[in-house]
């Protein structure tokens, strides 16, 4: 990953059949060095990873919603939280599920199993390692393909080329022969690699990696087999078994999953970063360390993804898309991460344990509401802009800017408008509006020139968010520079050992098997270390609440609403929500008054269940049978 130069390669594998265009490696001339001369050294077998590493299905920060890798080019700050119930981008209502069908890396990964046996320059250890690791990567490849497309050919051995393309057509496994070969391919690797990695290869897959990603892949088979038949799909690929799986499977891909966790958590090997805060502001000022600089939590980042020299583009550009107006310096495009007031309402109050945090705003308690102000309702009124959110979780003030809040020295001003003394509300829209109030002039977005608002402007929709909510997780505490906005090396979590705890609470819970006596204290764990002191019970809502808020913006919530099919039932209503401060000049002084409200210029969404398996690619040549409704 980072810590190797990275070795850019283009190798694309939607090519008519299934293998990637013949690259350079492939050849033997004069005037290069063959790949098995490559493989054959200490340097050259490093090299040759870091490609691997680098072409592997890693959803870091430069992965977006249609796209691996973008880096500085990510499609106009497109991130998969946005295409959630988590976010929505401040320009877009895009709802898209990534492709990746990439071929040329797992034939890359089956030529280096093939030449282990050919490393005789490598000690019999190091060859182990080198089989164990081209094993976590061919796992980690064909996990990538089947949360995607459901079975798909399986390819174990280095295909030669051949004149005829038909020589090299592989036929789709079933589902759930795809999934039994990931898990086999992720015990392989476990039964081979190292316990720990240090220097150089310090971010390269260990045992614990492996049997963390095992799980998480044997939390999603279970899932497809327990609720894969709610997408309803029909057709020949269902017929056959190249999509769905027997519930009488779940239960198989369960115990897998237990079994991977409770090795991790025996282990003792790992731990939630500063588990027990004296405080909620502590436990927040400790999550927001973390999420800015995750080097900070080795016990509990299992992987993190590096990033190297931004001159040879190994970075990312999360902070020139993610930012809030009045930290984006000259980012043209910032501001695009827009959490929703769905999200927000999730995360429970310390006062009320176990129970949504749905935001009040009204006297009479109605929160059902989205039809914007009414002068006729009466509304709480709040000091403060923020003084609604108090009370809320850690998490929530370590993952969103809320509006009055302070980030990087700012006050982030977030108010969609004002009512004025004749029950009028003016809010929304292009033109920043002002009003006189004794000597005061009052202005729509709370403050009068663009710069010192972070919220609403339609004439700055670009960078204001529309939600009434502002990124702030992995963003850097520390004021930028201008010549770092779109060059961010700050480290990605890809696997955190609070995933698995989560991972091992819902295993047991589905199946019924394992330790519920552990697995609730896991439950819990998470909550203590955000400041919560009473413990709730092991229960679907609970588990599915604690995973949504603890690893959101983590490319968890798209995978979970795909892996129990609950994508048509979060969309059920069309639209994401978004909380409205309007400054209220009816009363003396004047106060904050909270409209919840269907997301401005929001387009209403509906899911189509033939999402849940995409088109396999280049059918009409390579003979694969295709996904229904495609």
């Amino acid at each position: 990953m980072g810590h190797f130069k990275h070795i850019i390669i283009i190798l694309l594998g939607t090519s008519a059949v299934l293998f990637s265009c013949k690259n350079s490696w492939d050849l033997e001339p004069l005037d290069r060095i063959s790949s098995s001369r490559i493989l054959a050294s200490e340097e050259g077998v490093r090299s040759w990873m870091a490609n691997l590493y680098y072409q592997a299905p890693f959803e870091e920060f430069g992965f977006s919603g249609t796209a691996f890798h973008k880096g500085t080019a990510n499609t106009v700050g497109f991130y998969q939280d946005q295409f959630t119930d988590n976010a929505i981008n401040s320009q877009g209502n895009n709802i898209d599920v990534s492709t990746w069908w990439d071929y040329g890396f797992l034939r890359d990964v089956n030529y280096l199993l093939q030449q282990t046996e050919n490393m005789t320059l490598l000690s019999n250890e190091q060859r182990t390692e080198i089989e164990a690791e081209g094993h976590f990567l061919r796992a980690f490849g064909y996990f990538a393909l089947a949360k995607r497309y459901g079975g798909v050919p399986i390819i174990r051995e280095y295909q030669e080329y051949t004149p005829d393309p038909e020589d090299l057509k592989v036929a789709r496994s079933t589902e759930k022969e795809t999934w039994d070969f990931v898990m086999e391919e992720f015990d392989l690797a476990a039964a081979g690699l190292p316990l720990v990695r240090t220097g150089a290869d310090s971010r390269r897959a260990t045992r614990w990696l492996a049997l963390a990603m095992k799980a998480r892949a044997a939390l999603f088979a279970a899932s497809i087999a327990k609720y894969g038949a709610r997408d309803g799909l029909e057709g020949e690929a269902v017929e056959l078994g190249l999509i769905h799986m027997s519930p009488s499977d779940a239960n198989g891909y369960y115990l897998q999953c237990i079994d991977a966790c409770k090795e991790i958590i025996q282990s003792g090997q790992f731990a939630l970063y500063m588990p027990n805060p004296a405080s909620p502001a502590e436990a927040e000022e400790n999550l927001i360390k973390m999420f800015s600089d995750p080097s900070v939590a080795p016990s509990e980042m299992m992987s993190i993804y590096s990033y190297g020299d931004p001159e040879v583009v190994a970075c990312h550009s999360y902070e020139f898309w993610c930012n809030s107006n009045q930290t984006r310096l000259s980012a043209p495009h910032s501001g695009r991460m827009n959490p929703v007031l769905d999200l927000v309402d999730a995360y429970e109050y310390y006062a009320y344990p176990g129970r949504d945090g749905t935001i009040v705003t009204r006297t009479d308690g109605n929160t059902t509401d989205y039809d914007g102000f009414k002068a006729s309702h009466d509304y709480l009124h709040f000091d403060t802009p923020s003084q609604i959110f108090e009370g809320k979780d850690a998490r929530l003030w370590a993952t969103c800017i809320l509006p009055g809040t302070t980030f990087r020295g700012r006050e982030i001003t977030i108010q969609a408008g004002y009512v004025a003394r004749n029950g009028s509300a003016t809010y929304e829209g292009s033109s920043n509006t002002s009003i006189s109030l004794a000597d005061t002039t009052i202005y729509q977005y709370g403050a009068a020139s663009s710069d010192n608002y972070s919220g609403f402007d339609q004439s700055q929709h670009f960078v204001m968010t529309r939600t009434g909510f502002c990124y702030k997780k992995f963003l850097s505490t520390k004021e930028l520079k201008e010549n770092e906005l779109g060059k961010n090396t700050n480290s990605y979590p890809i696997m955190r050992y609070a995933e698995v705890l989560l991972t091992y609470a819902e295993a047991v819970f589905e199946s019924g098997e394992g330790n519920s006596a552990l697995a609730r204290t896991c439950l819990n764990a998470t909550r203590r270390r955000a400041g919560h002191t009473t413990d709730i019970d092991l229960t679907s809502e609970h588990i599915q609440r604690e995973r949504r808020v603890e690893l959101a913006f983590e490319n968890d919530r798209f995978w979970t609403l795909i892996r129990r099919r609950e994508f048509q039932k979060v969309f059920a209503s069309g639209s994401r929500k978004a909380l409205d401060p309007l400054i209220d000049l009816r009363v003396s002084p004047p106060k904050y008054i909270f409209v919840r409200k269907v997301v401005l210029k929001e387009v209403p969404h509906t899911w189509e269940n033939k999402n849940y398996y995409l088109a396999i690619p280049g059918t009409a040549s390579n003979g694969c049978i295709q996904n229904p409704q495609w």
